[in-house]
């Protein structure tokens, strides 16, 4: 346990390692972030939903004040560091605050085979929607957060690898859902090109 950790709630999934731009509006988290500004102390993003917050969220550390409004707005980037589990939530401030619990993964490794694999998907999902992005290397310690911080996948999948604490299980569940996705997306393309042109096959 530690001191109240300021919460966020978005409807969003952050995970470590991902960057998380954000413009401040509401007076509430304007005092937020401008405490955290002078401190240089982190908060939590938690997904928001219609039942209220997720147990577990992913702190976020301020990396720049892109741009300061008159108004009091801002504009930051913030990118993802530590998962935590919600204990407590408190509402004494104008934003809620927690008593949070960090956790880390179990100690184990991703078969490198399993690793390559889901690469390899990722990387024809990425050309299917024809989008470009830097492949991450196979030997990547949080491979699977890499991937899906970096991809529209469902929240609810977000959630749920965000709770998981191997990455071996992440990355499993990341193969499943690519090997569900992938066929959709093979089809889509093949319909919208059959589209642009005469009509036959």
């Amino acid at each position: 346990m530690t001191k109240l950790l300021p919460l966020f709630p978005l409807e969003v999934v952050l995970f470590p390692g991902s960057p998380l731009p954000l413009h401040i509006f509401e007076p509430r988290y304007k005092e937020m972030v401008g405490e955290l500004l002078e401190t240089k102390e982190r908060f939590g993003v938690v997904r928001s939903t219609a039942e209220g917050i997720a147990g577990v969220g992913c702190t976020a550390e301020i990396v720049a004040l892109a741009k300061q409004y008159d108004d009091g707005r801002m504009d930051i980037v913030t990118e993802g560091r530590e998962r935590f589990e919600v204990m407590r939530v408190d509402t004494e401030r104008s934003f809620l605050r927690g008593e949070v619990l960090y956790f880390v993964d179990e100690p184990e490794r991703t078969p490198r085979d399993k690793a390559k694999r889901l690469l390899e998907q990722h990387t024809e999902a990425l050309t299917l929607l024809g989008a470009t992005a830097e492949t991450p290397p196979a030997e990547e310690k949080e491979l699977s957060f890499l991937i899906a911080g970096s991809m529209p996948f469902d929240l609810d999948f977000k959630q749920k690898l965000l709770v998981m604490r191997s990455e071996a299980e992440r990355v499993d569940a990341l193969l499943v859902y690519y090997e569900t996705l992938l066929p959709s997306l093979r089809r889509a393309v093949k319909a919208r090109k059959k589209a642009g042109g005469n009509g036959h096959v």
